[in-house]
């Protein structure tokens, strides 16, 4: 069970510390971009290597791991399982999403 909640932690909080608005989104430079999904994959892979996605990917990662290691069994629910279990299923559901796209426009 530790090797799933660290999994879990670290999963969501590279989600979290992806998509979640600031002056490092991947996102926020897409409206000037013609070649959009080029550019979708770019701005993901430049976030990665910021200092800023590590610093709260780490921080995340530690509340996350924290929460999961409480004693009170409805403040770990709330504070580690919702959380996590719903942003590890909204990301598998996007990279599953892109996933199909790409397969199924691969061959027209």
């Amino acid at each position: 069970m530790f090797y799933i909640k660290s999994i879990l932690s670290v999963l969501a909080a590279l989600i979290i510390a992806e998509l979640l608005p600031g002056p490092w989104s991947p996102l926020k430079g897409i409206n000037g971009s013609k070649a959009t999904g080029v550019a979708v994959f770019a701005a993901l892979m430049e976030s990665m290597f910021s200092p800023l996605f590590w610093m709260l990917a780490i921080a995340l990662f530690a509340i996350f791991f924290t929460a999961s290691r409480l004693d009170n069994r409805a403040l770990r629910i709330v504070f580690f399982w919702i959380p996590t279990v719903a942003v590890s299923s909204v990301g598998f559901t996007i990279a599953s999403l892109v996933a199909y796209l790409v397969i199924s426009f691969r061959n027209p």
